[in-house]
């Protein structure tokens, strides 16, 4: 890489590739190496075993080359503070892809009061699949009730509780697999989606 740069500078320009190109190359390298590395551990903990082992080797394969210009500039510090600062930005830019891609599936569990009549119609109305209990606890009766959420409706999904039942208690959960992620609905219950569903359910 070095050779590639001096082939166009000369002895007076040197220090534009030692001290702005190559930190920038390095902070780049850190940065999209650090960011896959979070998306891999995210990937792994969901045992998606096909697709985490390839962001494995990119993930390696630019660790190798930021490290090799490391070590072949030992004594340039902005080489440093570029691998530094492109692991820390890498790290946060892999956890807001991971939140924007919303990977994933969890459960919600809800404890309401006495009643919880507009939250299950609305959960109803609105295609959801849950589980309603009846419950006890400290002050009396309540309901628990238990839905399995992609991640990408959760928002949507929390802004129903929190309508329709504000003063209820909620708990989030990954899970790591489910049956037949098929049968878990989105909110939409519009009539394209219900042709699909119907499709599906012919087809099986």
């Amino acid at each position: 890489m070095q050779d590639f740069f001096y082939t166009y500078l000369n002895e007076d320009t040197l220090w534009v590739y030692s001290y702005i190109i190559l930190p920038i190359l390095i902070f780049l390298a850190r940065l999209t190496d650090v960011s896959l590395s979070t998306l891999r551990i995210v990937l792994v903990t969901m045992g998606k075993r096909n697709i985490a082992p390839l962001i494995g080797f990119i993930e390696a394969f630019v660790w190798l080359l930021a490290i090799g210009q490391i070590m072949q500039n030992l004594t340039n510090i902005m080489s440093y503070l570029a691998y530094a600062g492109g692991f820390a930005m890498g790290t946060y830019l892999g956890i807001w892809l991971e939140q924007k891609i919303a990977l994933g599936i969890v459960m919600v569990r809800i404890i309401t009061g006495k009643t919880a009549d507009s939250l299950i119609y609305k959960l109803k109305d609105t295609n959801y699949r849950f589980t309603h209990l009846k419950a006890e606890g400290k002050y009396g009766d309540v309901g628990v009730v238990f839905s399995i959420v992609k991640r990408k409706e959760l928002p949507k999904f929390l802004h129903l509780i929190n309508t329709h039942n504000p003063n209820a208690f909620y708990t989030i959960e990954n899970i790591r697999h489910v049956q037949n992620t098929d049968d878990i609905p989105t909110s939409d219950s519009g009539t394209f989606s219900r042709v699909v569903r119907k499709i599906k359910t012919i087809r099986k």
